[in-house]
């Protein structure tokens, strides 16, 4: 009797990460044209770094997020969201119908489309155990992570041609149409939900916050992945469009082929989970730290006169492979930790908890990002120091991780 192979993952997931390349992908496309027209608008690295800050502050209410994934069902929450997306972005399509685009009705609209982000991520984060098995957990992490970079890649790629082609409210109204299909998409889906006694939101708040003081283990993961997005992440945000668009001056086209490359990387480090989970212990992460802060000196050179001087090509290719490298390995370790966090915390909880290690890490980003801004911008004539601190800053947090992770009891069997 012939055995049928059961497929990897159900039809419920696969559903879940399809929705996700079209609303990721509408969303990196939208992010893209709006943050390459500020800053092509004003050539200052301080007020393109103060805009994306002030955008990113509703992160911060990610635990809320958290709360509501817990209560309602997550397919409903995903689709609302979506949707909710799609009518912003229209209302930003019809204003860029009236006049041109200011600075602050753009402001407005990230911020906006930042807040429902807070909303939507814990839900989708929150869903993932439940659509599969725990053995098949990091690969499932894997592949939701690669996918949006997937997402990510085509949107500078095509942002660049299209930047330069047609009018920003074309690339507006077809970032609308990704949410509307996603939200569509979504409905198909179905995610196990079990309705629990309904107490007030500030309760399922406070129920969160301490179950995540009880366990050292997650307040550990907060620390890392915190410290991680006030270092690391910002100079992916500000740092490298700011080396490549001022101080390399690239071209529209080479600089969205550029940053989709990095997030190309992404997928490899993302794939590449499932050969590293039997491996990865917490206590060794400060290694891969070490290796990061190393990729980055290389870096610092591409930007110095000297360099740009002698070979533009060489250092365009030096700084975009090391670039790469540390894109790939923050991917590892981010979904490690996730991975982790998730494998320690009852279904219950997942939202809260999620969300509660999601906002702590992303807080920290907005004030990363208004510091590398003031350093860019002080240092734009010598801008291998503000790299060169990235890298100090980094081999800080690899000595830190090391003490911190010393003594582990239960981490260290994950």
């Amino acid at each position: 009797m012939v055995s049928i192979q059961q497929p990897a993952f159900s039809k419920d997931f696969l559903f879940a990460v399809l929705g996700q390349i079209i609303s990721i992908l509408g969303a990196a496309l939208l992010r893209f044209a709006l943050s390459l027209y500020v800053l092509d608008l004003t050539g200052r690295a301080d007020l393109f770094a103060g805009l994306l800050a002030i955008s990113s502050i509703p992160l911060l209410f990610s635990p809320i997020g958290g709360a509501l994934a817990d209560r309602f069902n997550k397919r409903n929450l995903m689709v609302l969201f979506d949707m909710i997306s799609g009518v912003i972005i229209c209302c930003l399509f019809l204003s860029l119908s009236v006049k041109e685009p200011s600075i602050i009705v753009i402001g407005t609209v990230m911020t906006l489309l930042t807040f429902i982000s807070a909303m939507y991520t814990p839900a989708v984060l929150a869903s993932i155990p439940l659509l599969v098995t725990n053995n098949k957990l990091e690969q499932a992490n894997g592949i939701v992570q690669g996918i949006q970079a997937l997402s990510q890649i085509a949107a500078p790629v095509l942002g660049g041609l299209l930047y330069s082609m047609l009018p920003l409210k074309i690339l507006v109204i077809v970032s609308a149409i990704f949410f509307f299909c996603s939200s569509i998409l979504e409905m198909f889906i179905t995610i196990p939900f079990t309705k629990h006694t309904q107490q007030s939101i500030l309760k399922d708040l406070q129920v969160g916050f301490r179950y995540v003081g009880k366990h050292t283990f997650i307040l550990k993961c907060i620390v890392l992945a915190a410290s991680l997005n006030f270092i690391l992440t910002p100079f992916f945000i500000i740092g490298v469009p700011i080396i490549l668009r001022i101080a390399m001056q690239t071209s529209d086209i080479l600089y969205g082929i550029t940053m989709g490359t990095i997030d190309f990387a992404t997928i490899i480090g993302a794939l590449s989970i499932g050969l590293f989970a039997k491996h990865l212990r917490m206590n060794r992460l400060y290694k891969w730290l070490l290796l990061i802060a190393l990729c980055a000196i290389p870096i610092a050179f591409t930007v110095t006169p000297f360099a740009l001087q002698q070979s533009f090509a060489l250092s365009f290719l030096v700084f975009t492979g090391c670039s790469i490298a540390i894109a790939m390995l923050i991917t590892v370790l981010s979904i490690f930790v996730i991975t982790a966090v998730q494998k320690q915390t009852p279904n219950e909880h997942l939202g809260k908890v999620m969300a509660i290690i999601t906002a702590s890490a992303q807080c920290t980003a907005p004030f990363g990002q208004i510091l590398y801004g003031i350093v860019f911008e002080a240092t734009q004539h010598a801008m291998y120091w503000s790299v060169l601190l990235m890298s100090i800053s980094v081999l800080l947090l690899a000595f830190i991780a090391k003490k911190m992770w010393q003594q582990t009891g239960s981490e260290e069997a994950l």
